[in-house]
């Protein structure tokens, strides 16, 4: 990793509260698949596996404070609401409102695929 990039990734972890002990551990989290593929070269290893497992924390945080918070919500009405939460739209916005995309690590296509989209709306 390069001194540029530690340095990106510990502004990151200063602006969203977080003490990273393992900077590779954010990089390998801010690295998609189609850039890993790209470096190959570099070794780089992508966020797939993570994100499986933060899907699961996330599900389990939300579904937590739900159950929490609105006792009288039935199991329906929770599962629609968690469902609201941790939905893509939800999630994007909560992305760039932290300004992740500017630390993301992205193949060319994807590159240029998410730019496409971020232009039509």
């Amino acid at each position: 990793m390069t001194d540029h990039r530690r340095a990106e990734l510990n502004r990151l972890s200063n602006l969203l509260g977080v003490e990273m002990q393992e900077l590779l551990l954010l990089h390998q989290a801010l690295t998609h698949t189609s850039y890993a593929n790209e470096a190959r070269h570099s070794g780089s290893l992508h966020n797939e596996r993570m994100e499986f497992l933060g899907d699961a924390i996330l599900d389990l945080i939300i579904s937590e404070n739900l159950f929490k918070r609105f006792p009288q919500l039935s199991e329906g009405e929770l599962t629609k609401a968690r469902a609201n939460l941790v939905c893509e739209t939800t999630l994007a916005n909560k992305a760039a409102e932290a300004d992740l995309g500017r630390y993301l690590l992205l193949g060319k296509g994807e590159a240029l695929s998410v730019a496409e989209n971020v232009c039509r709306f």
